[in-house]
């Protein structure tokens, strides 16, 4: 059996140890390195990325490190539950027969290494067309860069240890679940974690938003047809969860279909896409596994007959190629594909079509998008952009720019549901998020998850619920939060706020000590910022009456950070000493200063700033200037 915590921590230090190879294999090897520096010159003129060379150059070491450990991982878990012949590895038995296996290939063929035979295992999970997805030449990193003998050889003896007389890692389960895939995703690189904001969503929140997502959308729109997309798919939480209510659905609806028919039927209408290579790797081999399972197939090379491919993309699908000319982007930009893209592949099934989805459901990366040409190019393309944005913003434009449109009846438009951080309804980059644009789409559910015990997800969260359509009603349900969860749940689903969300959301105006269930107002959640506080907190707010703050208030919130406080902040009195010019001088609150309606008095900051907020030049020979002369 599987030991997720042990295999991710070991997994961890062979991803180390393959970047650090494969580093060493672009200085050893002539010409390797022009490999990386074309595609990342393509990218740069296609204003795809600012990044300089040797911060791009290590994300894509990774990105090919991890392709190999996850290639290692898909062939050792088919092999261990029986979908092949062993190749790699295997616990009792096994291991001795795949060690001579080898030989004799090395026999056959001595002019290869074990970096050429472990390439070469990979052909046999190429069989089928999903197979052929997940080591696509051209697409999967692992075949950029080739790693080095002495690495293939230690990457095939770590699959080989043993301990006692177990095999280290067993991959055999009866039940094939490859929700542990998701903690690989989610944690086999710290860099790709930070750069891609991973985040699994847990099956219970999934299951939560499916239910007012694709549940109603079968019963409207039927089976037939029916799209079903997540953008930002990661591991493919949520493609599995809606897989398997889909294939219930049809042997319900269709009863004499054969299983293979249902699989098909169903893999078609869910659709995904991902801006990480290695996380589309993962959801490819998941559905696939999930089909494998539904139709009763235990051998790879049965499934090879099946016409199956799972329609999961790697890209960044809050580009839209076929629109890119309209807002202004350098000619070079429009229709570029990076390397690791294969949207193309699935022009047929019109995968990431605007318009043209009946169910679009995710969880979309909660980070501020880093790079300056990425930045600008959602900036461009993405209206509700605004200030330092996170990327839930354009991802909740992407949503319902996905999700089909309505007929001239204002009936049938697509259901959208989306768990995605907080934060817009308080910062000032959500105001054209709210204030225009979720007044044009008609949210059907607002409810608080922050004080929820949601696993992972440190972020406060709210869910999100509607349908590409006019607003046709003048009120939203929404679920308010009164009081977070006490402590951590040992099961989070049954966490007693996550608990009276699900058992109070159907029941407007009940009330619990963790949530209140209101129809607010539709006017209420046309500006910002949105408070989403239960227990008669909202009620109050409007009491007292927004306006009224503001005539008091000209500005609340963060202002910024001077990453060098000790020499750009200190006490009045140590400013008066030295005589610094006091137009460059304010005072400086912090919020652990901000108590019961007063502010102690704290230290002073340099803030050269005139009253329009224009930087000031700093002259030569003024008492800053020799000030800050020191600590250059």
């Amino acid at each position: 059996m599987i030991d997720a915590k042990a295999l991710l921590s070991d997994l961890q230090g062979q991803v180390r140890l393959l970047e650090a190879d494969l580093a060493a294999q672009l200085d050893a090897v002539p010409g390797l390195v022009d490999v990386l520096r074309d595609e990342y010159h393509a990218e740069r003129k296609a204003r795809r990325t600012a990044a300089e060379w040797p911060a791009w150059r290590d994300a894509q070491l990774t990105q090919i490190a991890v392709a190999w450990v996850l290639g290692t991982v898909f062939l050792r878990w088919c092999e261990d539950n029986g979908l092949i012949d062993p190749v790699l590895s295997g616990p009792g038995d096994r291991l001795a027969t795949v060690e001579e296996l080898q030989m004799e290939h090395f026999r056959r063929h001595p002019e290869h290494n074990d970096g050429d035979w472990l390439a070469e295992q990979f052909e046999v999970l190429r069989e089928t067309d999903a197979g052929r997805l997940l080591f696509h030449p051209e697409h999967n990193p692992m075949y950029w860069v080739p790693i080095s003998h002495d690495a293939a050889k230690a990457l095939i003896a770590f699959w080989r240890e043993q301990r006692g007389d177990d095999l280290r890692h067993d991959f055999t389960d009866p039940d094939w679940d490859t929700r542990f895939l998701g903690d690989l995703y989610q944690d086999l690189s710290e860099d790709a974690k930070k750069r891609y904001a991973l985040l699994q969503t847990p099956r219970f929140v999934e299951s939560f938003i499916l239910d007012r997502t694709l549940t109603p959308a079968i019963d409207e729109f039927g089976l037939d047809g029916l799209r079903l997309i997540d953008p930002a798919c990661g591991s493919g939480h949520f493609l599995l969860s809606a897989f398997e209510r889909l294939v219930d659905a049809w042997r319900e609806q269709a009863p004499t279909l054969d299983a293979y028919e249902v699989v098909r039927r169903a893999l078609d209408s869910v659709h995904g896409a991902d801006v990480n290579p290695f996380a589309v790797a993962i959801a490819r081999f998941r559905l696939l596994v999930a089909a494998l399972k539904a139709a009763g197939i235990t051998r790879l090379a049965e499934a090879a007959r099946q016409r199956w491919r799972p329609i999961v993309a790697c890209t960044d699908s809050l580009r839209t190629p076929e629109r890119q000319e309209s807002f202004g982007l350098v000619d070079e930009a429009v229709g570029y594909r990076a390397r690791w893209e294969d949207v193309d592949d699935f022009a047929d099934e019109r995968l990431l079509e605007s318009g043209s989805y009946h169910v679009v459901v995710g969880n979309p990366p909660y980070i501020t998008p880093k790079d300056r040409e990425q930045n600008e190019y959602y900036r461009k393309r993405w209206s509700a952009c605004h200030r330092k944005y996170q990327l839930t913003v354009p991802f909740a434009q992407r949503f319902f720019d996905l999700a089909r449109g309505v007929g001239p009846d204002n009936l049938g438009g697509g259901y959208v549901g989306q768990i995605t951080s907080n934060a817009f309804m308080k910062r000032e980059f959500g105001v054209k998020l709210v204030q225009d644009f979720f007044k044009s789409v008609d949210l059907t559910y607002v409810i608080d998850t922050s004080g929820a015990y949601i696993p992972g997800h440190g972020t406060p969260t709210v869910i999100l619920i509607g349908r590409r359509a006019r607003p046709n009603r003048d009120t939203v349900r929404a679920v308010l939060g009164t009081r977070g969860e006490p402590e951590q749940p040992p099961e989070p689903e049954k966490g007693q706020v996550w608990t009276a969300i699900v058992n109070q959301i159907d029941h407007r105006g009940s009330e619990s000590e963790w949530v209140s269930v209101v129809d607010l107002p539709r006017a209420r959640l046309d500006t910002h910022p949105w408070s989403l506080s239960g227990g008669g907190a909202d009620d109050l707010l409007e009491r007292i009456g927004r306006d009224r703050a503001a005539m008091s208030v000209s500005r609340i919130g963060f202002c910024g950070v001077m990453g060098s406080d000790d020499a750009m902040t200190a006490p009045l009195a140590a400013f008066r000493r030295v005589s610094v010019e006091s137009a460059y001088l304010a005072p400086l609150v912090i919020g652990d200063e901000v108590r019961d309606w007063g502010v102690r008095s704290g230290d002073h900051a340099f803030f050269p700033y005139d009253s329009e907020k224009s930087l000031q030049p700093l002259i030569s020979g003024s008492s800053w200037y020799r000030r800050f002369w020191p600590l250059r």
